[in-house]
């Protein structure tokens, strides 16, 4: 029975997709991004991770610009969230506390999201109006 369970667990963990990875640059910083274009991807965000590497983070691509919403729905790690415009400059970044539901929108029209742990943005002093560098090699958006 446990064999089983864990074969199940493996096979589960196999399928899953890996989502692609980008460079970012911000500042004089390197990100890793993983990209959610898809609207699963989207939806999925970093829900039930249990962390999130040091300069790792996750780049919501939206279809079109518009106002965005964010909320933390069985997300386990405290994040913060930048949100950019369609030439990858920061809108407003908002800081959200695992499992609330609380909305955190784009303070205007944003193309992009970028989750990254909690506080990393600050202990960066990146601020509103610092460009995101490297866009230009995401996918579409579906």
């Amino acid at each position: 029975m446990i064999i089983i369970l864990l074969l199940l667990a493996v096979e589960s963990s196999a399928t899953q997709p890996v989502p692609p990875v980008i460079p970012l640059k911000i500042l004089n910083h390197t990100v890793s991004a993983e990209i959610a274009h898809t609207p699963t991807a989207r939806s999925k965000g970093l829900m039930y991770r249990t962390q999130l590497d040091k300069n790792s983070g996750m780049l919501f691509i939206f279809p079109k610009t518009n106002i965005y919403s964010m909320w933390m729905l069985n997300t386990f790690i405290p994040l913060s969230v930048a949100f950019l415009d369609e030439k990858g400059v920061i809108l407003n970044i908002a800081d959200m506390s695992p499992h609330s539901l609380t909305s955190h929108s784009s303070a205007q029209p944003a193309k992009y999201a970028l989750e990254m742990n909690l506080g990393w943005f600050t202990e960066k002093n990146i601020t509103t109006g610092v460009q995101v560098e490297g866009l230009e090699q995401t996918p579409q958006a579906e």
